[in-house]
């Protein structure tokens, strides 16, 4: 960077600094001459120009300068050499930082004149501010002066700053100097508007710092070209890759034609929510519920829309059962997330920061996507613009996710909202009134939420609202249909109201059916009439039984069961469908014509969405149609009635079918050329032609369906005879569909359904070989024919199954090994040893403590990392679940316990008290009390649910190394350096025994399962107590594994020899899976086959 400074003899010299050390400088504003006028490089290099009308601005920013304590300033037109292209590149990259550093800006009005009476008028007419590089100028230095021609100072930025607003357009916080990246490109491309520049190119030039853009100029290439290379690199600057879920947004092609809330209808209630949201001391979550069929999804699109409007929406979710990434939360917060990109660019970085620190983050648990890609990057915003100040969330049928446990955890996490600031989020949720919903909100604090119960809103309100949309929706019928003016009469519309009245679903279908043009709509509403008077007929038969009856007409006996068998193939499938299909894949999958199905279909255009195209899936308009449809009180009353569980079978068996057909599963289904091509480099047009939907369909659900149709596998069957040919064919096929992270998952629900020790042995190693390869097999589709089998011990099933599709290019000259080893999986995360680890009572998840001061929790299946816990300032020293696994307790060296809650990986509390390092954590049998072992020579007993200390047992003269509870809950065992065990009443507090006698340290200690004696480090202690009748988790027998020295033992014979790297620190036993933390920060799990061993 060149500068100018003003010697003793009054000429200017230019001084270069190059890198950090540049001194404070001004700089000069200025609108350009002609090219002759202006003051240049040259003229200062050759000692010449001072005659020039430009270097007058040169003088008068020298002298403002010096005035200001400053020696040193900048022009552009002087301090650059515009001849050299390489250095106007820098420069005009550079520029945007060069006016942020400078200390301050003059901007010099040439056409403004101080001594003019209204030289505001003047001001606002400025030609300064229809240049280009007027922008940046303005925006980017801290301060910036105005003066007039005459040298007189006018004010600066903060002074005028309603009148530069008024002039610019920009908003008032980008002038007050908030980051740029919290304004959308939208709205900083609007202040360049108009602007003018005296070379096309600068057009886009001059927005390079605006946009924190680099690249470089091309002069020559005209305007439009620039502006589009501009805006490539904005994009490419802006753009967050994450994955979401296609067709959740309330604005997607999916949801364009459902219906919003018509004029005047809902008016109160809208205008309710609208308030909730304005009122910064509001709450905010707004739990909107009401039973099926009240409307909640139309209500949800209208308030997304009106906010939207209004430049107020940040995100929105629309859960759908049945279709895919939108009925489940494995997207959720990433589409959230993209969403509140756009609203508040100020994110980006902070959320890229995220995926640089941890690429997979994507599939990672919702609570660490929740924090690292909404929370943390939401609360490290300063200062939000004011139209982001307030962002509304709409999340629609939060009832229609799949997992009850998801459910849980997505309300848990979004409580956490609450205090985030500057920018406040409100978060409308619809769902119906379920039982882990209305869980979900009775475990938020108080003032987090508010709620309202649709079907409780006054019943003269709903019965208007439905009466507006009846009148609107037959009126459009009457003139489309130019049906009779007085058609239909008011007793008809009142009758209608009386039937639908609180279901809106009802009305809509209703709407539909009349409306259908392959029918008289006035004997389509008498047919909906008739049921007025039915007696003992429920709501949803009243809405669908009119529609359905129409089905069969007069048909004889043999042609309506026919055609019922038919119906419920059909229709009840598309129900029971976890992902609808369209059409043409409806007809792959059953194996009949389209046309066929489109005739089938052709009479449900009230209850079903049936695009025109025979490629778009066909949807259930409502999903109470299929409530009605598999409700079982209807077994055997009702010709519709949809056996689910028949279903399923069907369902599971068509996709067998399916992928052992020709057409279906194969080696290589992409016809790769390269063994080693990855997935992310294939084309996604490429997959979709090799797997069209219905075979990626089987691909995801064949074992879904198989497990909800209470089917099982025994040796020889279809099943098993699919698993020996296809195996390999259906991990390629899920890989390249995106799914490979479900393997484990799917083959353990299989072992689940498995009623043979072939087909169990088959599964055991069919999951080896998956957990082995599961990362190369994630990445590269066609690794599972090379590397996996030729790496797979050669005497394993799976490798004996499929020897015959390793390649011929490769031979394993090695041995590799006869079977798998013991390790079932090494868990690698922790940066530092593992110190403690400790399994859950049900034997899923294994949590490790580290020195890295994070607890990890792993799920024992698959071994992946389901959650990390920080928190704690020094390392952790124990860990221990409760007996319901609903909470972790840590123990560090940073002096304080820590409640985790399992599910969110919250932290629930921390138990501050004890003076010295915590060694030991353990849970009473039912979860309500917490002890801990310190080295300040005490234990203490903590209440789970309020985080307070209830007692401090004291006694030990050394560090207490081991804390326990007795099966029932009444006593605590606390083992010490000092050489001595005591027994402490849980109750009172008060030491009732201490047993003496050992020789050295005791640092370890446990009671036996009927509380008769402990068993310590240093030999078992017999116990004076009247046998324990409490029944808890702890009743089972010690396991019969364990850890001595270099060796897993059982039943106290030497099993297996641990190498060196595998020598435990600490271990964990569940069953007959051991689980062991090592000095390297690795957690290791090994399965034993007792049952395969001969002691």
């Amino acid at each position: 960077m060149r500068l100018l400074r003003l010697e003793s003899d009054g000429e200017f010299s230019l001084v270069e600094f190059v890198g950090k050390n540049i001194p404070s400088y001004a700089v000069l504003s200025h609108t350009w001459g002609s090219d002759d006028e202006e003051f240049t490089f040259n003229d200062l290099v050759n000692g010449a120009g001072k005659s020039k009308a430009g270097y007058r601005k040169i003088r008068f920013c020298a002298k403002q300068a010096a005035n200001n304590g400053l020696q040193f300033f900048w022009v552009d037109t002087c301090c650059i050499d515009k001849s050299s292209s390489a250095e106007l590149s820098e420069a005009i990259n550079s520029m945007f930082r060069w006016y942020q550093d400078t200390a301050r800006c003059y901007v010099f009005l040439s056409d403004v004149s101080a001594s003019a009476r209204r030289w505001k008028m003047a001001f606002k007419k400025s030609r300064w501010f229809t240049r280009g590089w007027t922008l940046q100028e303005l925006i980017a230095p801290e301060s910036v002066e105005f003066f007039s021609v005459e040298g007189e100072r006018l004010g600066d930025k903060k002074s005028l700053e309603q009148t530069l607003h008024e002039i610019t357009g920009i908003a008032t916080q980008a002038l007050r100097g908030i980051p740029l990246s919290y304004f959308s490109t939208d709205e900083r491309m609007s202040w360049a508007v108009k602007r003018q520049t005296k070379r096309e190119e600068d057009a886009a030039y001059s927005l390079l710092g605006i946009f924190n853009i680099h690249m470089p100029l091309i002069y020559g290439e005209g305007g439009q070209k620039a502006l589009s290379r501009l805006l490539k690199e904005i994009k490419d600057n802006n753009s967050i890759n994450l994955p979401i879920a296609k067709g959740a947004s309330f604005d997607s092609h999916m949801e364009e034609h459902n219906a919003r809330c018509l004029p005047n209808t809902r008016t109160e209630l809208l205008h309710h929510i609208r308030e909730w949201a304005k009122d910064e001391n509001g709450k905010p979550i707004f739990w909107l519920k009401g039973m099926a069929g009240t409307g909640k999804s139309t209500i949800a699109r209208s308030v997304a829309q009106s906010f939207a409007d209004q430049r107020q929406l940040a995100a929105s979710f629309f859960f759908k059962k049945g279709e895919g990434e939108c009925s489940n939360a494995t997207r959720f917060f990433t589409t959230i997330a993209t969403d509140l990109i756009a609203r508040i660019p100020g994110l980006i970085p902070r959320i890229r920061k995220a995926l640089d620190d941890d690429p997979g983050i994507s599939e990672r648990i919702m609570k660490d996507q929740f924090e690292k890609l909404i929370l943390h990057p939401l609360s490290e915003i300063q200062q939000a613009p004011s139209q982001a100040s307030v962002c509304v969330v709409v999340i629609d049928a939060l009832d229609e996710c799949e997992r009850e446990e998801d459910i849980r955890v997505i309300l848990q996490l979004l409580a956490r909202t609450k205090d985030i600031k500057p920018v406040s989020l409100r978060i409308l949720v619809t769902s119906r009134p379920e039982f882990p919903i209305r869980l979900g909100f009775k475990q938020m604090s108080d003032g987090t939420y508010q709620d309202l119960v649709l079907h409780e809103v006054p019943k003269g309100t709903i019965e208007r609202d439905i009466r507006l949309f009846l009148e609107h929706e037959l009126r459009e019928i009457q003139e489309q249909r130019s049906l009779p003016p007085e058609w239909p009469g008011r007793n008809q519309i009142q009758a209608l109201v009386n039937l639908a009245f609180p279901l809106f679903i009802f009305a809509a279908t209703a709407c539909r059916y009349i409306a259908d043009r392959r029918d008289n709509p006035i004997q389509r509403l008498g047919v909906v009439l008739q049921y007025q008077s039915a007696i003992h007929v429920s709501k949803l038969d009243r809405m669908y039984l009119p529609i359905l009856s129409q089905l069969f007409g007069d048909e004889d006996e043999a042609d309506k069961q026919r055609r019922t068998s038919e119906f419920r193939d059909i229709v009840g499938s598309i129900a029971i469908l976890e992902s609808p299909l369209s059409i043409s894949s409806l007809a792959h999958f059953f194996w009949i014509s389209k046309e066929d199905i489109r005739c089938k279909l052709d009479s449900l255009h009230s209850v079903l969405s049936i695009p025109d195209s025979e490629d778009l899936p066909i949807r259930l308009l409502h999903l109470s149609f299929r409530d009605f449809l598999i409700d079982p009180q209807k077994k055997r009353k009702s010709l519709f009635w949809v056996d689910k569980r028949e279903t399923h079978e069907r369902l599971a068996s068509k996709c067998l079918d399916l992928l052992s057909s020709s057409e279906g599963l194969r080696q290589n289904m992409c016809k790769l050329l390269n063994p080693g091509t990855l997935r992310s480099k294939i084309d996604e047009r490429t997959i979709a032609i090799c797997l069209p939907p219905e075979l990626q369909y089987a691909c995801r659900y064949w074992v879904h369906h198989l497990e909800q149709s209470d089917r099982y596998i025994h040796d020889g069957d279809l099943i098993h005879i699919f698993l020996q040919k296809y195996f390999l064919y259906w991990l390629e096929a899920m890989s390249l569909i995106g799914e490979a992270y479900k393997y484990i998952h799917i083959i353990n629900k299989l072992q689940v359904l498995t009623k043979s020790d072939t087909v169990s042995k088959f599964l055991q190693d069919a999951e080896r070989f998956t957990l082995r390869f599961r990362s190369i097999l994630e990445d590269a589709p066609l690794q599972v024919y090379s590397s996996a089998l030729i790496f797979a011990p050669e005497t394993t099933i799976i490798q004996k199954t499929f020897a015959d599709h390793i390649p011929e290019w490769v031979n394993m000259i090695s041995k590799v090994g006869d079977d798998w080893d013991a390790c079932r999986s090494t868990l690698e995360g922790h940066s530092d040893s593992v110190s403690a680890v400790a399994f859950s009572s049900d034997g899923q998840l294994v949590a490790s403590a580290s020195y890295d001061r994070t607890v990890r929790l792993w799920e024992t299946a698959t071994g992946s990392c389901r959650s990390t816990l920080e928190g704690h300032s020094d390392s952790v020293s124990a860990v221990a679940f409760s007996s319901d696994g609903q909470l972790v307790a840590s123990a560090s060296y940073d002096r304080t316990v820590r409640l985790w809650e399992t599910a969110t990986g919250s932290c629930r509390s921390t138990l501050e008290g004890h003076s010295d390092w915590v060694r030991a954590v353990a849970f009473s049998p039912d979860g309500q009390l917490v002890a801990s072992a310190s080295d300040d020579r005490t234990v203490r007993l903590w209440e789970t649910a309020t985080g307070s200390c209830r007692s401090t047992l004291e006694g030990h003269s050394d560090w207490v190394r081991a804390v326990a509870f007795s099966p029932d809950g009444q006593l605590v065992a606390s083992a010490s350096d000092d050489s001595t065990v005591r027994l402490w009443e849980t109750a009172t507090g008060s030491c009732c025994s201490t047993l003496e006698g050992h020789s050295d340290w005791v640092n370890a200690v446990a009671f036996s399962p009927d509380g008769q004696y402990l068993q310590t480090n240093r030999g078992q202690i017999p116990l004076s107590l009247p046998p324990s009748s409490i029944s808890s988790p702890q009743d089972k027998e010690l396991p019969a594994l364990f850890i001595k020295d270099q060796w897993v033992m059982l039943e106290e014979q030497s099993l297996l020899w641990l190498p060196p790297e595998y020598r435990p620190r600490c271990t964990a036993v569940y069953r007959d899976v051991i689980c062991f933390g090592n000095s390297s920060g690795h957690v290791t799990i090994l399965k034993i086959y007792s049952e395969n061993i001969s002691l």
